[in-house]
């Protein structure tokens, strides 16, 4: 695949190139998973988004592989060490929102509610096909990712504005925003497909 194919935003870094063609836009069902990714979603608000994926792998260390029931148990002095932790973003508001979602997350797997069942129903259980022809047409947030938002944010969770949440809709192939003449576009759709 040429780059004048792929969608512009990742541009020609091999890491965002890999992340568009390998992750971006394919349906992700499994429940850490989601998390994880709107965790990190939220680490981006301000921030680009290949500054956080270059430290995804240190994000998983710092945070137990974003195991909800490990972050809930942060005391104090975790929250330091990750204040000190130079390998993730050190800021206090968005350290303490990770441990919010993961309050949020375990409130909703004790209602009985599958954190993958409860996003995916904000698209109807199917991802929602965009043919886009430019990137500029592209939306920042949509009706859904404010309902997903409002959802979130009513049970607890942080840095989950319509944007971040839209970009995350994006990323787990809730949305195929892949533009229509980027390959990943019909390989996204046809996973959708199969699902």
């Amino acid at each position: 695949m040429t780059d004048q194919q792929r969608c512009p935003w990742c541009g020609d870094d091999p890491l965002y190139v890999d992340y568009h063609d390998t992750v971006w836009g394919r349906p992700e069902y499994n429940d850490l998973a989601l998390f994880e990714k709107l965790c990190l979603d939220g680490q981006q608000a301000g921030l680009s988004w290949i500054t956080i994926l270059k430290k995804q792998e240190n994000y998983r260390v710092a945070y137990d592989h974003f195991d909800p029931e490990k972050i809930v148990r942060y005391d104090d002095a975790k929250v330091e060490s990750l204040m000190q932790d130079k390998g993730i973003v050190r800021n206090r508001l968005k350290v303490e929102s990770v441990i919010r979602n993961a309050r949020g997350y375990l409130d909703l797997q004790e209602q009985g509610q599958s954190f993958g069942d409860f996003l995916w129903s904000f698209v109807g259980g199917e991802p929602i096909q965009n043919r886009w022809q430019r990137f500029a047409d592209v939306p920042v947030h949509t009706p859904e990712a404010e309902a997903m938002s409002k959802a979130l944010k009513k049970r607890g969770f942080n840095f989950v504005g319509p944007t971040i949440v839209y970009a995350f809709m994006q990323a787990t192939g809730m949305v195929n925003d892949h533009l229509v003449d980027c390959p990943q576009h019909s390989v996204c759709r046809e996973l959708a497909a199969r699902t």
